[in-house]
């Protein structure tokens, strides 16, 4: 079977840069200090009005060519993760393809997963390549979860920022691509949702109030119960770290990196020491981007291989919305 391994990374960041200061002064009763020490982030970065996640998509590719010198006539499937689509139809990978000028032979789809779609979408591109369906996946991620959220939302605005990412994947590279472990529950799904927009619920609820602490809830943002996803992050995490190092025959002090996707700093720091991972094996890159839902892994990956933090094997997981978990082994080629 023909191996599968990630060759190159870029990512892309929308130009409006939100940071802490400017929360502070839409929510006085917050402190910079606050927003920093409960949620790990001094700044993020917010998709412009007329900027969609198809756009900042193709950015992310074209830096990916450029940047790594890849030539896009070589690219035969592009796979892009969003939940924010530009349309209900058609696909944006499609529109990808055609705006980057990519070959009309190269197969194009989106899938539609929020924290675990950057491991969800290494699957899918070695399965393509094991299939001898295609030989080099362009996977791309992109999110402008900010268009989700109601502007009084502080909690979520703290948290979120926007961001693409590219990811080539092909017969060699830097990363071998190991065996995975996925999971689901779609019990836990209206714990991090956005009701409104989809044909179930075709129209505007417009049923905004506040409760007693002055958050908004609203049918037609995002809606996040985090306490409930603290509880599934915590309980799922264990049994999918044991499954993945079994399924890949290690064991945990085999692993040099520990990436998972960058939920919020209190929510990492819990899952490193209850864990029992030494921090110099668990990276972090969440203050100056956020969460960027799919795209957290990868941008870590990018950091991480810049920073040559990068060795042997690195476990990445994915976990959140859906809920939806995934996680593999990249085993680095030196």
């Amino acid at each position: 079977m023909t191996q599968s391994f990630i060759k190159a990374i870029s990512y892309y960041l929308p130009e409006k840069i939100l940071t802490n200061e400017e929360l502070v002064t839409e929510f006085p009763e917050w402190s910079v200090a606050k927003i920093a020490k409960k949620v790990g982030v001094n700044q993020r970065h917010i998709a412009a009005q007329n900027e969609t996640a198809t756009d900042m998509a193709v950015c992310a590719a074209e830096k990916l060519f450029s940047e790594q010198h890849i030539d896009r006539q070589t690219v035969d499937f592009v796979l892009l993760c969003t939940q924010s689509p530009d349309y209900f139809l058609p696909t944006s990978a499609c529109i990808i393809q055609d705006k980057l000028g990519l070959p009309t032979s190269c197969g194009a789809l989106d899938f539609n997963l929020g924290c675990s779609g950057y491991v969800y979408g290494l699957s899918l591109a070695k399965g393509l390549i094991a299939g001898n369906i295609a030989k080099n996946v362009l996977l791309l991620t992109s999110e402008t979860y900010s268009k989700h959220l109601h502007p009084q939302d502080k909690g979520n605005r703290t948290i979120f920022g926007d961001a693409a990412t590219a990811t080539l994947i092909s017969d060699e590279g830097f990363a071998k691509i190991g065996n995975f472990a996925l999971g689901t529950n779609g019990q836990g799904a209206e714990n991090l949702i956005v009701k409104t927009g989809g044909l179930r619920c075709a129209n505007k609820a417009n049923d905004l109030h506040f409760d007693e602490n002055g958050n908004p809830h609203s049918s037609d943002f995002l809606y996040m119960n985090g306490s409930e996803i603290f509880n599934f992050t915590i309980d799922i995490i264990p049994q999918l770290l044991e499954n993945v190092l079994l399924k890949n025959e290690l064991q945990q002090d085999d692993i040099s990196l520990f990436v998972f996707h960058q939920a919020n700093a209190y929510m990492l720091n819990y899952l490193r020491d209850w864990l029992e991972i030494d921090e110099t094996r668990f990276y972090n890159y969440l203050s100056q981007v956020g969460n960027t839902v799919s795209n957290t892994i990868p941008i870590c990956l990018y950091h991480a291989k810049q920073e040559n933090r990068l060795a042997e094997n690195v476990l990445i997981a994915g976990f959140g919305v859906g809920y939806s978990w995934g996680a593999t082994i990249l085993n680095i080629i030196n």
